[in-house]
């Protein structure tokens, strides 16, 4: 298969997707959108690079699984399109960065704009079956997604990784951390948030000075 990925992607990552292991996760994903609901559209699936290409990759926020609701995923991380209410994470996500930094709640949960100035908003798995969380784990998108935070690590320098929960935490071991940051905190879902465990963490402010201590431009968050 084709795989139709932003350019300068679709070359450092080549060589995986002639690999066994993705081919055969793309005859699983193709055999899911033939027969049940998937999430995001397939042409949605690679957004994240698509929105922000290899070069140009400051900040790296990772989720764990598209959401699994009609209309909601897009291929980014968190994210959710204009015109769809916005699911708890993200609420909590947008609590804190207005106490962090002081930014007006947006009435949307497009963040497109933030992937566009660098953030790259990767899920750890890109596809979804319909109200099936976790469906497309462990089927092969975990070993690609793998293969993207090393190949950051190993050929960027000084990029802001914002690991958000256990999950996330454990990609710490595939970071370079003598030339990246990593920056963790507990998840923005209300089960952590609401323990203590997310608010406070000021990671928008901290990825900004990180930011602006590499000379980069900070994100307009």
């Amino acid at each position: 298969m084709e795989v139709q990925i932003e350019a300068n992607w679709k070359n450092i990552l080549k060589d995986e997707f002639e690999k066994p292991y993705f081919k055969a996760l793309t005859e699983f994903v193709k055999s899911e959108y033939k027969h049940y609901t998937c999430y995001p559209k397939g042409s949605d699936i690679f957004n994240a690079f698509e929105f922000c290409p290899f070069e140009k990759t400051k900040v790296v926020i990772l989720g764990q699984d598209p959401y699994h609701g009609p209309g909601q995923a897009h291929g980014l991380s968190f994210s959710v399109p204009k015109g769809i209410p916005m699911p708890p994470s993200l609420i909590n996500i947008y609590k804190e960065l207005k106490d962090d930094v002081d930014i007006e709640i947006p009435g949307h949960g497009n963040l497109e704009a933030w992937a566009q100035q660098g953030v790259l908003l990767l899920n750890a798995t890109l596809t979804v079956r319909g109200n099936a969380a976790g469906s497309h784990q462990n089927k092969g998108w975990e070993i690609f997604t793998d293969e993207v935070i090393q190949k950051l690590s190993e050929e960027q320098k000084g990029v802001v990784f914002l690991l958000w929960g256990g999950f996330a935490k454990k990609k710490s071991k595939l970071i370079d951390a003598s030339k990246h940051h990593i920056l963790t905190s507990g998840h923005p879902s209300p089960l952590s948030a609401n323990r203590g465990y997310w608010f406070g963490n000021q990671h928008f402010s901290k990825t900004n000075l990180l930011l602006d201590a590499q000379n980069k431009k900070p994100i307009v968050w």
